[in-house]
């Protein structure tokens, strides 16, 4: 089961992380604990592992700090679900390997509601048995997804997730 921590919209770099808490300043091993530090301070002592963040328009605005998105892959989000999204910051989540599907279908759920979440399936289950279908990602990013990130992908196989494998007779 995944925990519902409901946002609304246009959700910033520095609501996310602020920048008083960035890694060069508190230290590479404990800046995740200071996630929503300001917005939400109940956030970063209370979230699990593979818990859901339920956004709404224009997810991630502001400077692109990477760090932001990867205190939030420290604390081992399940994903992001928004309306929408700043281009670099949907980037740097995907690049990351943090699942981040565009949906206005989670608007009904509720902050701190429990759900089964299928990353791979794009959909959503709620206690009540309702089923929330997102939009499932490409078979691309649910390859890199299964290395953990795009990154990690490009690591292993030397080439991008959905781009064929370079023929030595071509």
């Amino acid at each position: 089961m995944a925990r519902v921590w409901k946002f609304g919209n246009s959700i910033n770099t520095d609501d996310i992380l602020p920048g008083k808490y960035a890694p060069f300043m508190v230290g590479e091993d404990i800046f995740h604990r200071y996630a929503f530090a300001h917005f939400r301070p109940d956030f970063a002592p209370n979230v699990k592992p593979g818990d859901l963040l339920i956004g709404g328009k224009n997810w991630g605005l502001g400077s692109s700090r990477e760090y932001a998105p990867m205190a939030l892959k420290r604390l081992q989000i399940g994903g992001i679900i928004a309306v929408s999204y700043a281009r670099i910051h949907y980037r740097n989540l995907l690049n990351l390997g943090i699942p981040a599907f565009e949906s206005a279908a989670v608007s009904a759920l509720e902050d701190g509601e429990e759900v089964q979440f299928d990353r791979n399936a794009g959909t959503i289950v709620r206690s009540s048995g309702e089923l929330i279908r997102l939009p499932p990602p490409p078979e691309f990013l649910r390859e890199a997804l299964e290395h953990g990130s795009i990154l990690e992908f490009y690591k292993k196989y030397q080439r991008f997730p959905g781009e064929r494998e370079s023929d030595p007779s071509e």
